[in-house]
């Protein structure tokens, strides 16, 4: 079926123009969000709990421009099947390349911290494009294998490295003394919350993902944090922002605090871009782990 799926669906539609397939994100609005109220219910729950200072007219105007997001995304991705790199460069301008170039030229490897704002996939793809280091991206394989390998060869079409979860560790013991840039996702819900730096976030007791913390401060990994930006349907501008140069001289969740407070400010600039649809607070903090407070996992 995921073969049908894929030579059927996926790969006819991810040649068609994205100004076509823009329509049928529209076409998709209407009826899954308008017609059958795709997990209205969690997106409704997690933008009143992040926001509870606005209004219920408010909160449902932001859903709407989010689903309106939403739906362009998921056309987006498909696009990202067959989009050639003269296409992904001109939809994705990255700015403040210096940083990466900085780092390279004194040998160090460096962290790019992100979350799932904008078109994070799109972003990934054209900064790995124009810096000097090899991009690398920690991912969570679906479990459909053969949809998971078609995914796989699009993100690592034009050099990304893609390396599952369960094999980071292994990856930077072989590879530290490489010139790469590690991508990590850091905001969505660890499934161990004792393993877990716990902060607020959006108003709301949050675990945060120490996969960036942890290895910045092993291998001494400067950390940069990429703030995607829409500018208009299809196109984006991606900028660095680097949040901690010395790893070393940092207290234990330092680096998970800056990353988060950045991502933070981006989200209520705008946040009809992050993804809502996603149960983010589906954990609960143990009362044994501090809030704000030190790890002692991070450096295991």
């Amino acid at each position: 079926m995921s073969r049908i799926l894929y030579y059927l669906i996926l790969l006819p539609l991810s040649r068609l123009p994205l100004g076509v397939l823009h329509k049928l994100a529209d076409f998709l609005y209407w009826v899954l969000y308008r017609g059958f109220g795709y997990r209205t219910k969690v997106v409704l729950k997690n933008l009143r709990n992040s926001f509870p200072d606005k209004n219920e007219q408010e909160i449902r105007a932001i859903a709407d421009e989010f689903y309106r997001f939403f739906f362009d995304l998921v056309v987006e991705t498909i696009r990202l099947f067959s989009m050639s790199k003269e296409e992904l460069l001109e939809r994705c301008r990255v700015n403040d390349i210096e940083v990466f170039d900085r780092y390279a030229r004194e040998g160090k490897q460096v962290i790019i911290a992100g979350g799932h704002y904008c078109n994070w996939e799109l972003a990934a793809m054209a900064i790995c494009i124009q810096i000097p280091h090899t991009g690398v991206a920690i991912y969570h394989p679906l479990k459909n294998k053969f949809l998971n390998e078609k995914l796989q060869q699009s993100r690592s079409r034009f050099g990304m490295e893609m390396v599952p979860t369960r094999d980071v560790k292994t990856f930077y013991a072989e590879n530290h003394q490489r010139s790469i840039a590690t991508i990590f996702g850091t905001d969505q819900a660890p499934s161990n919350p004792h393993n877990a730096y716990w902060t607020m976030f959006l108003n709301q007791e949050t675990p945060v993902f120490l996969g960036a913390e942890r290895y910045a401060l092993q291998y001494d990994c400067p950390v940069i944090f990429l703030k995607v930006k829409r500018l208009k349907r299809g196109y984006l501008e991606v900028n660095a922002e680097l949040v901690c140069a010395e790893p070393h001289q940092t207290q234990v969740g330092e680096i998970s605090e800056a990353h988060t407070r950045v991502l933070e400010k981006v989200i209520q600039e705008r946040p009809e871009y992050w993804l809502w649809t996603h149960r983010r607070w589906k954990r609960t903090r143990p009362a044994e782990m501090p809030l704000h407070g030190v790890v002692a996992q991070v450096n295991n």
